[in-house]
């Protein structure tokens, strides 16, 4: 059976973002079909699948990014064997491509966001920025295969890296495990993270930066009816300056309305599943989203969404179907007008907050498209398809260095 060296920053316990539950549920999908070795960032893991956990060299502890490269230095010389590799993020994608070199293997890389459209990505690695932009393009440019996570994301992979081959692009969805994510009838989450089930609630899930738009929905909160709570599942800050600004724009809110919550830890999955069945209206503020895994998770619920309609949110979100949308005039780094999209945000949610039956039969609709179109393991079946392309290929890896 082909064996697959998976290199990623985050794989379980230490998950934090998209990519890292991405990756947490494809592996699992992927054994009907080949061998998967994981390599990752941090401390040792028992799990059968991780054939390496690793940390910055000691030299480069607190180096940010060279501490990174160093990784990935590790990583390229860990994977020896394996047919063909296969990495995720920038993080690990510099990994991916010295191992191509090294041992003569296919690189498959994913692309979950693209470095050069978050630009504010600079105020969180300084310098380190302009190292992730080398990682990310110098891998992009050679991969062997690039998997694009939507076709908006497609679509902005050979405008920022014109010299890419679009045959060497392939669209493959995110997933999502609908027998974890299903709408859960149970509300003892909510009384213990402080949020009253007989109010309506607005709910937000993610990290807190700038990508997510969490700053543009606590503007919108302002137009809400009062008796609806805003319920914010937010941590994880790209900076402290950020969660910061973020903790008193919440407090200026809070001072002016009843019925803020703001969850900072990550919480159990169970807990996140209660937060979305039970949400009046899920929002996604997010102005820059190259798929929107969070959108996907909250329709397995059977919330109705109200997402910007940037990136690949448009492929999950059907308008009027499973939720609405929301339009975006500006660039990655935010709306033109920050008044104007909060407006059309407050617009929309309230929309759905005045017509409860509605929005129920958009969420039923939401939870029918997932099943039907984002499960993992029609993920997995083209991620395999997609190795077995790059080996067969000329140079692939039956005919590697050995």
């Amino acid at each position: 059976m082909t064996r697959v060296a998976l290199l990623t920053r985050e794989f379980p316990p230490e998950v934090y973002g998209g990519a890292g539950v991405h990756v947490e549920h494809l592996v699992p999908a992927l054994a009907p079909y080949v061998d998967v070795d994981v390599h990752c960032f941090g401390a040792p893991r028992s799990s059968a699948v991780v054939a390496g956990a690793y940390q910055p060299w000691e030299t480069l502890a607190g180096a940010g990014a060279l501490g990174v490269m160093s990784v990935d230095l590790a990583m390229a010389a860990g994977v020896a064997g394996a047919d063909v590799v296969h990495s995720h993020t920038w993080y690990a994608n510099l990994g991916g491509h010295l191992a191509k070199l090294l041992h003569g293997v296919p690189h498959v890389m994913t692309s979950h966001s693209l470095e050069p459209l978050r630009p504010w990505k600079a105020d969180q690695l300084g310098g380190g920025y302009a190292l992730s932009l080398f990682c990310e393009r110098t891998a992009v440019e050679s991969a062997d295969a690039v998997i694009a996570v939507s076709a908006a994301t497609r679509t902005d992979l050979l405008a920022v890296y014109p010299s890419l081959d679009p045959a060497r692009v392939r669209v493959i969805h995110n997933g999502v495990d609908t027998n974890t994510y299903h709408p859960d009838p149970a509300t003892d989450a909510l009384a213990r993270l402080g949020v009253d089930e007989r109010r309506p609630y607005v709910l937000f899930v993610g990290r807190i930066t700038r990508q997510k738009g969490i700053v543009h929905l606590l503007a919108a909160a302002e137009h809400l009816d009062p008796s609806v709570q805003v319920v914010l599942c937010a941590a994880a800050p790209d900076s402290e300056a950020e969660g910061d600004e973020v903790r008193r724009r919440l407090a200026g809110l809070a001072a002016r309305r009843h019925g803020v919550v703001l969850i900072e830890q990550h919480l159990p999955r169970p807990d996140v599943v209660q937060l979305f069945s039970h949400t009046a209206v899920f929002v996604c503020p997010s102005v820059y989203e190259p798929f929107g895994l969070v959108n996907v998770e909250a329709m397995a619920c059977g919330a109705p969404v109200v997402a910007t309609a940037t990136g690949g949110i448009p492929e999950i979100v059907v308008e009027g179907e499973t939720g609405l949308l929301v339009p975006l005039e500006g660039t990655a780094e935010g709306p033109h007008d920050p008044r104007v999209f909060a407006a059309d945000l407050a617009d929309r949610v309230s929309r759905l907050l005045a017509d409860p039956a509605g929005a129920r039969r958009l969420g039923e609709a939401g939870r029918r498209r997932v099943v039907e179109r984002f499960s993992w393991a029609a993920v997995a079946r083209r991620t395999a398809d997609l190795y077995a392309e790059v080996i067969g290929r000329p140079g692939g890896a039956g005919g590697r260095r050995r």
